[in-house]
C-alpha cells in the first residue's frame, strides 16, 4: 500500500524560529519555511518536518542522527558553534563527550538536544 510513498519523520519544538537557525546556521541543514511548518532537507534527498506545538515535550529518545566521517572532527565542529554534549549513565564517553563504539557496542556516537530539548547525534561506524 504504501511502498511507493515518500514518507517522511517529523517532530516537534516550541519555537520554529529557533529550530530554524539552529538546523540552518549551527547544523548546517538546508532548511526551508512554509506555513509556519519548519521542512529539513537532509542529504539523499531526504526530508523531515518541524512543526510547532504550544505544550511540547522534548523527546527522550533520539530523533535525527547523523553520519560523519571522522565523529572528532564534527564534535570539535558543533562545540565551536556552541553546542554541548550529553553525559549518559553507563556509556564509556571521552572528554568530548563521545561513546566508543565497536567491539558488539554500537557505534561511535555522541548526542546533544536542539533549542526545543530534542535529542540528536552524530555517529560513525554504523
Amino acid at each position: 500500500m504504501f511502498e511507493s510513498s515518500p514518507a517522511f519523520s517529523g517532530f516537534s519544538v516550541d519555537d520554529i524560529a529557533k529550530a530554524k537557525a539552529f538546523y540552518g546556521d549551527t547544523l548546517g541543514v538546508k532548511v526551508s519555511e512554509e506555513h509556519g511548518l519548519l521542512n529539513l532537507h537532509l542529504g539523499g534527498g531526504a526530508h523531515v518536518l518541524a512543526y510547532p506545538k504550544d505544550n511540547h515535550v522534548p523527546a527522550t529518545f533520539t530523533i535525527l542522527n547523523f553520519p560523519v566521517d571522522d565523529i572528532d572532527a564534527a564534535v570539535e565542529a558543533l562545540t565551536a558553534r556552541g553546542v554541548s554534549f550529553l553525559r549518559y549513565d553507563g556509556f564509556d564517553q571521552d572528554d568530548k563527550g563521545i561513546a566508543l563504539g565497536g567491539g558488539g557496542r554500537g557505534p561511535t556516537i555522541a548526542w546533544f538536544t536542539d533549542p526545543a530539548g530534542n535529542v540528536l547525534a552524530v555517529h560513525e561506524d554504523l
